[in-house]
C-alpha cells in the first residue's frame, strides 16, 4: 500500500493502520500540504510530480494506493509538472472546470491506468468510519433534529452542484454553505455572523452538516470531523455536528467526545434520508 499524504491528522492515522499490520510501502508526502516529520522515511514530492510518484510507488512494490489528507487545488497558471503529469494535464484542466469531484476523478483514474488500485481511508481502518448514533457529548440530539434534517438537506443540495460538503444550519435559518473555503473559514464566517441569527457559547444554537457529494467518488475526500471541527464549531456558537453515518470519517473518536463534552455541544451520525 503506497499513502499520498496532505495535510491533518488523517495520513497519519492511515500510516499507523497500514503499518500494524505490514501493508505501507512508500509515503509520498505533499510538499506544501504534508508534515514530513509525521512519518518514517517519507518520500517529499510535488503535487505535479506524478510521473516521480508513479515510480515511486512501483519502486516500493506498491500496487494500491491511498490518498489521505487536505489538499487544495492547484493554481493550475503557475502548476510545474514533471513530463508525466504534463500529459495528465489537459485532462485535469478539462475536468476542473467542472467541478473538484469531476477532477479527483480523472486522479483516479490515472493511477488506476499506472496499473494501482485506489483504496479508500475507510477501508484501511474501518474504525475511521462514523456510526449512527451519538458519536460525542452528552446532548439532547433530538431538540435539534429540525436542524440537523435542514442542514443536511441543504449539504446534499449544494452537493448535487460540486459545489461543497458542508451546512450550517440555526433554528431554520441557513447560515452557510460550503464552498472552496473549506469548513473552517466556513465556520468562522458563521462566528462573525451577529448573535441575533446564530448561537454563542453559553446559549448554543444551530447544527453543522457534513456529508459526502451524492456523486462523489467515495475512496478519496470523505468529510472529516475531528477534534479542530469540534472545537471550531463551539467557537461559532453551535450545538451539534451531524455527519453521514458510514460516509465521514472521524479522527479520534474519544478525542472528539472529549471535545465535544467540554464545550457543550454533540457529534452525532445520521443516515444519508435525514
Amino acid at each position: 500500500m503506497g499513502l499520498i499524504a496532505g495535510g491533518g491528522a488523517l495520513p497519519r492515522l492511515v500510516a499507523q493502520a497500514c503499518a500494524a499490520d505490514g501493508r505501507l510501502g512508500c509515503v509520498i508526502a505533499l510538499q506544501g500540504f504534508a508534515d514530513p516529520a509525521g512519518f518514517d522515511d517519507p518520500v517529499v514530492r510535488t503535487i505535479g510530480q506524478f510521473g516521480h510518484v508513479v515510480k515511486d510507488l512501483h519502486a516500493a512494490g506498491c500496487d494500491a494506493v491511498c490518498f489521505a489528507g487536505i489538499v487544495t487545488r492547484p493554481d493550475f497558471r503557475s502548476f510545474v509538472p514533471d513530463m508525466e503529469g504534463a500529459k495528465l494535464l489537459p485532462r485535469l484542466l478539462a475536468a476542473a472546470v467542472r467541478g473538484d469531484d469531476a477532477l479527483l476523478r480523472v486522479v483516479v483514474k490515472a493511477f488506476e491506468d499506472h496499473g494501482l488500485q485506489v483504496v479508500g481511508a475507510d477501508e484501511l481502518s474501518s474504525s475511521l468510519l462514523a456510526p449512527s448514533g451519538v458519536i460525542g457529548g452528552d446532548v439532547d440530539v433530538e431538540a435539534h433534529r429540525q436542524d440537523i434534517d435542514k442542514a443536511m438537506q441543504m449539504a446534499a443540495a449544494i452537493g448535487v452542484l460540486d459545489a461543497g460538503q458542508g451546512a450550517v444550519v440555526c433554528e431554520g435559518l441557513v447560515l452557510a454553505l460550503e464552498a472552496q473555503e473549506g469548513t473552517d473559514a466556513m465556520l468562522e464566517r458563521v462566528a462573525g455572523l451577529p448573535e441575533t441569527i446564530r448561537g454563542t457559547r453559553q446559549t448554543p444554537r444551530g447544527v453543522l452538516a457534513k456529508r459526502p457529494k451524492p456523486q462523489q467518488e467515495r475512496r478519496i475526500d470523505l468529510p472529516v470531523v475531528g477534534v479542530a471541527t469540534v472545537e471550531r464549531a463551539a467557537a461559532a456558537g453551535l450545538a451539534g455536528i451531524a455527519v453521514e453515518a458510514g460516509a465521514a470519517l472521524i479522527l479520534g473518536r474519544e478525542a472528539v467526545d472529549e471535545a465535544a463534552r467540554r464545550h457543550g455541544i454533540f457529534v452525532v451520525g445520521v443516515s444519508a434520508h435525514s
